[in-house]
């Protein structure tokens, strides 16, 4: 591998790992603030959901998606004929939604328009690993 492509493969799974991780913060994080009574810990926990989205979950999806087109486009022959990729790609978009479901819920949630149960927000932190595991597998073992 061209130390250029070992480059873009650590800029992949730095993407990832930044948000990935950063969701699965953010809905921790959120479950705490949809049980929260106080006003002052609400502002707080608003905040910082705002700068893991933001700051680290958002930025790091970009890099991710990104960097994964590049590794994608070195070898288009191999990787648009790989079954498991197609599956990785499919759990991707999974990924993107529940991102978006639970950017949405929380800005709602912060506007006052909705309220949040902690078993929701916990279900988004359940859905967001479950498929990331899914992603792990089709990468690692490529089942098909």
């Amino acid at each position: 591998m061209s130390t250029l492509m070992t480059w873009t493969l650590v800029f992949h799974i730095l993407g990832i790992v930044f948000w990935l991780g950063s969701l699965l913060v953010v809905t921790h994080v959120l479950a705490s603030d949809a049980e929260s009574e106080s006003a002052e810990v609400h502002e707080v926990l608003s905040r910082l959901e705002a700068k893991l989205f933001n700051g680290i979950a958002h930025p790091g999806a970009i890099i991710a998606v990104i960097s994964g087109a590049i590794l994608i486009s070195t070898n288009t022959n191999y990787y648009l004929h790989a079954a498991w990729l197609h599956v990785k790609l499919f759990l991707v978009v999974i990924i993107i939604v529940l991102d978006a479901v639970t950017y949405v819920r929380a800005k709602a949630f912060h506007a006052g328009r909705i309220t949040l149960q902690r078993k929701e927000c916990m279900m988004l932190h359940g859905g967001i690993a479950l498929v990331f595991i899914g992603i792990l597998i089709m990468v690692l073992i490529k089942p098909f």
